[in-house]
């Protein structure tokens, strides 16, 4: 699926392309399953952070099977893998680094290694190595029926947190309970009600990936220390902070991105994904995948990630074997 000019969904077209050619230290993937992020419709768009040059196919992960791989590398053509990629994940074939490349456990198969990949490791490392978020702390989840909204419940609730979820409707609110969220909050004066779940106390972390109208109202739930995290701006608006709210009660807003981990700290991916193979074999997470769809059909995975329709994870399924 190739986007060929700047804008929505709808400029992906399904196109023969060559094979990618792996440089060194690159693998080249046959691949089977690659989810749907918000980051695709903002590099579609040519808002990302980074802009690839045009042509390029989107897609920021692939799980599938090694066709070859550098000597010395540890892969080996059938291995089982998922890799975490700039862009190209919605293709046939695509290349990554070795570094970014990750051997499934046995029990994971292509969608839900698909699924776990971009978001769980961007939502991991928000809320493990920037907000430090500890067993028995409260953690507020914004956006919480989404695919990282849903990562937070689950990866909350394996540390050992207690989850307050917001959502828009009651079937979004439903998800995130079956999720493990220990209370649910619609629209609404759910600012009063998370401070009436937390007490005195407030909460110590807040995971946002909406951005919008929902940050004020969110900032004042913080306690003592409490640790804002912001890792993205699906309600299309990037909110002002307030600095002078900050000193009160010693507050902090973070950001957190998947992009910027890949450049400073690479060692924290490797770590983040053996632990989430492990809470995955433990039971302790697993992605809701509510859509697959075939390659061809990518663009309307794309619309409905953006009229906010989509729950969970949307899986673009490349092969049959997926």
């Amino acid at each position: 699926m190739v986007c060929g000019k700047w804008g929505g969904p709808e400029q992906l077209t399904l196109t023969n392309v060559p094979e990618p050619v792996p440089k060194p230290g690159e693998v080249r993937i046959d691949v089977h399953a690659c989810s749907v992020n918000f980051a695709d419709l903002l590099m579609i768009a040519g808002t990302y952070q980074t802009r690839p040059e045009l042509p390029f196919v989107p897609g920021l992960e692939a799980a599938g099977s090694i066709v070859s791989a550098p000597e010395g590398s540890g892969f080996k053509p059938g291995d089982r893998v998922v890799a975490i990629l700039w862009h190209g994940g919605y293709a046939e074939q695509a290349v990554a680094s070795v570094q970014e490349t990750f051997l499934l456990p046995p029990g994971v198969s292509f969608d839900v290694a698909a699924a776990l990949t971009s978001a769980y490791v961007s939502t991991a490392l928000a809320l493990v190595r920037v907000a430090n978020l500890k067993a028995s702390e409260v953690l507020l989840v914004l956006g919480a029926s989404g695919g990282v909204g849903l990562a937070a419940v689950q990866l909350g609730k394996a540390l050992g947190a207690k989850v307050i979820a917001v959502a828009s409707t009651p079937e979004k609110l439903a998800i995130a309970r079956e999720a493990g969220a220990d209370h649910v909050l619609g629209h609404g004066d759910w600012k009063e009600q998370v401070l009436a779940a937390t007490g005195s106390g407030g909460v110590n972390v807040c995971f946002d990936p909406v951005g919008g109208p929902l940050f004020d109202p969110a900032l004042s739930t913080l306690g003592w220390g409490g640790r804002y995290v912001l890792v993205g701006f699906a309600a299309g608006q990037v909110p002002s902070i307030p600095a002078h709210r900050l000193l009160v009660k010693h507050r902090a807003v973070l950001g957190s991105s998947l992009r910027y981990f890949r450049h400073h700290d690479p060692a924290a991916l490797r770590e983040t994904m053996d632990q989430l193979f492990a809470w995955y074999a433990q039971g302790h997470i697993s992605p809701r995948i509510t859509l697959r769809l075939p390659l061809e059909a990518t663009a309307d995975g794309l619309r409905t990630l953006a009229e906010r329709r989509a729950i969970g994870k949307v899986v673009v399924h490349v092969r049959e074997s997926a």
